[in-house]
């Protein structure tokens, strides 16, 4: 059994460690606050962002653009949203087996990491790192996030990748963080899409066809140039995404963060009382010895 004063240490190490938790929930509960408040506003828009476009990008029926056809190389381009921290439970490491997960082959994925968890992560598995962007998960602002799809699509318009993917965490909750991984391009257009195309053309009374004779869409017109509507749009669409997946992502990792010190404190209030515990066995023990002790003493003595 330890003795008295091995236990008095190792509780006052815990007590220690206690309150850096418990600071460390207070802090990521303040910060969550307001994460959650950007999260849910910009929830829609992305949402939103997200199937108009990919809508209007899978009607374009055949469009050549350099932001649509992609490249031969077959690489993949993922973007991965970690922390720069650690102590927030799951969170980095669900994203990096995500990524691992995929079913891609190492050889054909290059990483644009936004943050140094994943990135380090990643590059230990031999993942190749293509651009490093970690600084931009601490405060998410747009103008980082153009400037990383920027990168983006100008590897995608020189071949040098020919998709480009977007992993990060969900915001659903408080409690709830959905690892998730977006195709933002190149868009393919589902078979959903395809039946409200058609509903919406013969509702019209416009005939379409896609030229193969296995099935009609409708087709989407610009009155600008197209080639100029699509240098607007994708770069916008890219952009919005990538920073909805920032502000969803800072929620989420303050969340993870408030409830795995949540759960470090209730542990270490339950290892405490179980270490006083101990202490007190052992001061009694002791004294109980003492006793014994003078008992005898005392006896040998008459």
């Amino acid at each position: 059994m330890a003795s008295m004063r091995d236990i008095k240490r190792r509780k006052g190490s815990i007590q220690s460690t206690q309150q850096i938790t418990k600071a460390m929930k207070l802090v990521s509960t303040v910060k969550l606050q307001r994460a959650r408040q950007n999260a849910e506003k910009s929830n829609s828009y992305f949402t939103c962002m997200y199937e108009t476009v990919t809508s209007i990008l899978a009607r374009t029926m055949g469009m050549k653009h350099p932001y649509l056809d992609g490249g031969s190389s077959g690489k993949k381009a993922i973007i991965v949203i970690t922390s720069n921290r650690g102590l927030a439970g799951g969170y980095n490491s669900n994203i990096v087996r995500l990524v691992t997960s995929s079913g891609f082959s190492k050889e054909d994925v290059v990483i644009y990491a936004a943050g140094k968890k994943g990135r380090d992560a990643l590059a230990r598995q031999g993942y190749e790192i293509a651009m490093d962007a970690s600084e931009i998960t601490e405060e998410p602002a747009y103008a980082d996030a153009m400037h990383l799809s920027k990168k983006l699509l100008e590897a995608f318009a020189k071949g040098e990748i020919s998709e480009i993917y977007l992993a990060y965490t969900h915001f659903k909750n408080t409690v709830s963080h959905i690892p998730t991984l977006l195709k933002l391009l190149p868009v393919e257009i589902s078979e959903k899409t395809a039946e409200d195309d058609v509903t919406a053309a013969e509702t019209l009374g416009v005939q379409v066809d896609n030229g193969d004779g296995e099935g009609r869409r409708a087709p989407m017109n610009f009155e600008m140039d197209d080639e100029d509507a699509l240098n607007l749009i994708i770069p916008k669409y890219v952009t919005s995404l990538i920073y909805g997946g920032l502000v969803e992502s800072v929620a989420s990792e303050n969340g993870a963060r408030m409830q795995a010190m949540d759960s470090a404190t209730s542990n270490a209030e339950e290892m405490i009382e179980d270490l006083t515990l101990m202490y007190n066995r052992a001061r009694q023990g002791s004294i109980t010895q003492e006793l014994t002790e003078i008992i005898a003493g005392a006896g040998a003595i008459s």
